[in-house]
């Protein structure tokens, strides 16, 4: 499927980085894609943003892939405020896409998250998900005839990424974690505790707490604009027909990634080796990161002995879910520059 839109100007969210961006906003072709997943009966969604006539090239084509608990399209392409964090990127010159996992959002779900959680162990464990990334990147470089792409991860995700890359460092031009994970200090938010089924039940107003965390008393209210919030949960809820059937309507989240979370970070085992990272990397998180607390960041940060070029971004007055709150324009921002930038130069 492919549509097509004008850009919409940045003014409406991201206040911080208007001067940045180009004086005429290009055409943005978008195209929706099923690929195969290398396992019988699992499709993988792309989806995928860029100018109209864009020439590929490695330094200019990204894939984001998402955390734990909810799919990449409804956060990266969500238009907040007239604007989604795919929106802004591709008017910038750059071939974007981004991927649900299986189990997660347009994605195929394993037939097992048809059962009770109860009958199953925990679903999409990491090497299955890098898999997955895998089938995603093969997609994005044949598809453009390109040695390389640029990676982003966000939460669970940079530790899928942080693997790819470090097992795949011949196709990663750069790589980007965002708000990453890293050996835990305490307990997961994302983990409900107890016996580990085949997935969880996420409900909104579970959501909304969660959010919450971490944020001083007298910022909660102005921390997300008035609605934004609401969108995202009505089109994030609504990829999961079957959870939204229930009293109260839920999501359905694979605990494959809580699974790893007890078994590497929360017993003090790397999910990949930091070392074996050549790319040139960005951390880049909030303060108030409640999730992934600067902490991890600041503990992975020197471990990235191989990547030239490499920095971290600590950006104030922001959670883990920064990318949909009144700061974001300073988390584009960051991100956007390191993507622009030419490392070495």
């Amino acid at each position: 499927m492919k549509r097509r839109a004008v850009m919409a100007s940045p003014l409406l969210a991201a206040p911080l980085i208007v001067q940045a961006q180009a004086q005429t906003t290009p055409v943005i072709s978008t195209e929706e894609h099923m690929i195969p997943s290398g396992d019988p009966g699992i499709e993988l969604f792309l989806r995928n943003k860029r100018p109209e006539g864009l020439a590929a090239r490695p330094d200019r084509t990204l894939l984001m892939v998402h955390g734990a608990t909810y799919p990449a399209h409804t956060a990266f392409d969500l238009p907040l405020g007239g604007l989604s964090w795919m929106d802004y990127i591709a008017g910038r010159g750059f071939d974007v896409w981004c991927l649900d996992l299986r189990g997660y959002g347009r994605s195929s779900r394993p037939p097992e998250m048809a059962q009770p959680p109860e009958a199953n162990p925990p679903l999409v464990r990491g090497e299955q998900a890098v898999k997955d990334i895998a089938a995603a990147v093969a997609f994005i470089r044949n598809a453009r005839a390109l040695p390389k792409i640029t990676l982003l991860g966000y939460s669970w995700g940079t530790s899928l990424m942080g693997r790819y890359a470090s097992e795949n460092a011949a196709v990663v031009e750069k790589l980007i974690l965002y708000a990453p994970v890293w050996l835990r200090q305490g307990a997961s938010l994302a983990d409900p505790g107890g016996t580990l089924g085949a997935y969880r039940l996420v409900t909104q107003a579970a959501a909304r707490t969660r959010r919450g965390a971490g944020v001083p008393e007298e910022k909660r209210a102005g921390l997300v604009p008035a609605g934004w919030f609401e969108h995202w949960a009505g089109v994030t809820w609504a990829t999961d027909p079957e959870g939204l059937r229930r009293n109260p309507q839920v999501l359905r989240a694979p605990n494959g990634s809580v699974a790893d979370g007890r078994e590497y970070w929360a017993a003090g085992r790397p999910f990949y080796d930091p070392a074996k990272i050549t790319a040139p990397t960005l951390l880049v998180l909030g303060e108030w990161d409640q999730d992934t607390p600067p902490y991890m960041a600041q503990t992975l940060f020197p471990l990235l002995t191989a990547s030239p070029g490499k920095r971290l971004v600590l950006l104030g007055e922001g959670t883990h879910g920064m990318w949909m709150e009144r700061n974001r324009g300073a988390l584009f921002q960051a991100v956007q520059v390191f993507l622009e930038e030419t490392i070495g130069a």
